[in-house]
Order: C-alpha cells, then sequence, then structure tokens
C-alpha cells in the first residue's frame, strides 16, 4: 500500500451535526434547499442502497489506499507527512484533526477496556498537531489488533457513516442528485471534511452553485455536477497534498461524460495513473 493524498484538515463537529446533517453556516448561496426539493430527485437508487454505499467505498480505497478491498483498512495506519499526524482506517482518521480521538471514545464507549482505550489521554493531548507524542509504535502495533476486533470495525463505520457519509448523501438527495453527485459529494467531505471555508465542503458548494443551478433548485444535474467538480478541483489544487486531481478527472468526470447518473457498473476509471474496474 503506497501512500496516497489524503483530505484536508477536519472541521470539529458540535452535536448538533448529528440531528441536522452538514448544516453548517455557509454562504447565503450555499443553504440547504427547501426539505420540498427531495421530491425533485430522479427516480433511481441512491448511494445508501447497500451494493451503492459498498461501490463507494471501493471508489475511495483505490484513491486513499490504491485497492478496491476497503475492509482490509481497517488496520491501516501511518504518517504520510501532510502535517495531520496519524493518517488510518477506512476512511483516513487523523490523530491530529479529532475525527480519530472521536473514534476511538465511540470504540471506547461500545467496548470499555478495550486495547486503544489507554491513548485517549494521549490522543486529546497530539489534537490539533502532528505529533506522535504518547503513540508512538505502541498505538500503531495496538491499531493493527484493535482492527481484528469486530467492535472496533462497527465503531469506524459508525463514525464514517456519522461524520462523512450520511451528511454527504443527505444534502446531495436535497440537491436533487442521483447516485453519481451523492458520490461526488462524499468523496469531497472525506478529502476536505465539512466546514464553509473555500477548501472545505461547504465552500466548494457554495462556489458551484455560483456557477450553476441545482437540480433542485430547476438546473441541469450534469451542469451543475461539472460545476462542483470544477470547483472541487479548485479547491483541491490550493493544496500540494490534493494537488493530483486525478480522482476527479480521470475518475467523477469519466463517469459524468458517460452520463452514469446512477453509478451503475460497470464502472472503469484511474487514479494516479492505476486503472480499476468494478463489473457487477
Amino acid at each position: 500500500m503506497r501512500p496516497q493524498p489524503r483530505r484536508a484538515l477536519r472541521i470539529a463537529l458540535a452535536a448538533t451535526l448529528v440531528a441536522a446533517p452538514l448544516a453548517v453556516a455557509a454562504t447565503s448561496a450555499a443553504q440547504a434547499a427547501p426539505a420540498a426539493s427531495t421530491s425533485v430527485q430522479a427516480a433511481g437508487v441512491g448511494l445508501d442502497d447497500p451494493h451503492k454505499k459498498d461501490i463507494a467505498m471501493q471508489l475511495v480505497s483505490s484513491a486513499e489506499n490504491s485497492s478496491l478491498d476497503w475492509k482490509a483498512q481497517y488496520k491501516y495506519i501511518e504518517d504520510i507527512g501532510d502535517g495531520r499526524g496519524y493518517t488510518a482506517g477506512i476512511i483516513g482518521f487523523c490523530s491530529g484533526t479529532g475525527d480519530m480521538l472521536d473514534l476511538v471514545q465511540h470504540y471506547t464507549d461500545l467496548k470499555p477496556g478495550n486495547v486503544l482505550a489507554k491513548y485517549l489521554p494521549a490522543l486529546k493531548k497530539v489534537n490539533n498537531s502532528d505529533s506522535h507524542a504518547g503513540l508512538g509504535t505502541p498505538f500503531v502495533k495496538d491499531w493493527a489488533a484493535a482492527a481484528n476486533d469486530a467492535v472496533f470495525q462497527r465503531a469506524q463505520n459508525d463514525e464514517r457513516d456519522r461524520v462523512y457519509f450520511n451528511p454527504s448523501v443527505n444534502r446531495a438527495k436535497a440537491d436533487g442528485l442521483r447516485a453519481l453527485g451523492q458520490f461526488a459529494y462524499y468523496d469531497a467531505i472525506v478529502m476536505h471534511g465539512p466546514g464553509s471555508s473555500p477548501v472545505s465542503f461547504d465552500g466548494i458548494r457554495a462556489a458551484a452553485m455560483k456557477k450553476a443551478k441545482t437540480p433542485a433548485q430547476g438546473g441541469d444535474e450534469a451542469t451543475y455536477l461539472k460545476a462542483f467538480l470544477d470547483a472541487r478541483k479548485v479547491a483541491m489544487k490550493k493544496e500540494a497534498a490534493h494537488s493530483d486531481t486525478s480522482r476527479v478527472d480521470t475518475e467523477q468526470l469519466v463517469f459524468l461524460n458517460a452520463k452514469n447518473f446512477d453509478l451503475n457498473p460497470p464502472l472503469k476509471w484511474k487514479v494516479y495513473g492505476d486503472s480499476y474496474s468494478i463489473n457487477s
């Protein structure tokens, strides 16, 4: 497994995110569409369908881990030198950005006394830094050991859904987007995190909405998605770690140009020069 560019700094999430996914403060252009807008969503299976969700996880894993075997990534952990400490797990939880701390806390809530619980004080201290203080080799080994625990795997799935998957898919549905658009939102929030800055998810969405209307606003789906992906590329190029835009250029734009709005297999794409396919 070779290191790949990872997502930007995660914004610490308040409890309100659970009740109102992605209801972060943003520019007026980035306000959520009215609830009634969900009725304009075109027919099709959403990304929250189990099979489509598995496809989404494979697509993300191809970019994050150079592998379609996303379930093998529960044990993944390394410092990729991006200033965010350790990056680990199925979605790239980081010791320096708070989401790894939240994950280990959730794991400990589910299973007190687990092998990672003793690192909670250290994770709190290294948050917002790239420090390994109190972690190091013992933490890396214990993370790999915990990855064999079904409870830890459940905790990773829970935090992926709570922080990234459910909020982005819900927002995309409210914008009238089908599975491809829902994936474009999900992949963006995985890399850039929630938040209204120009390099965060809502900032990217706001930039796109200045160029095109969402389907919920009466706009053309392909036109809006192209605007969103263009805005995302601008955000990616602002950070050296994300400057390779192939996960947009040779993946998502390939699907968009094929008008595969429902993200139906067979799917063929490239990320960082490597070729992948999902046939069913």
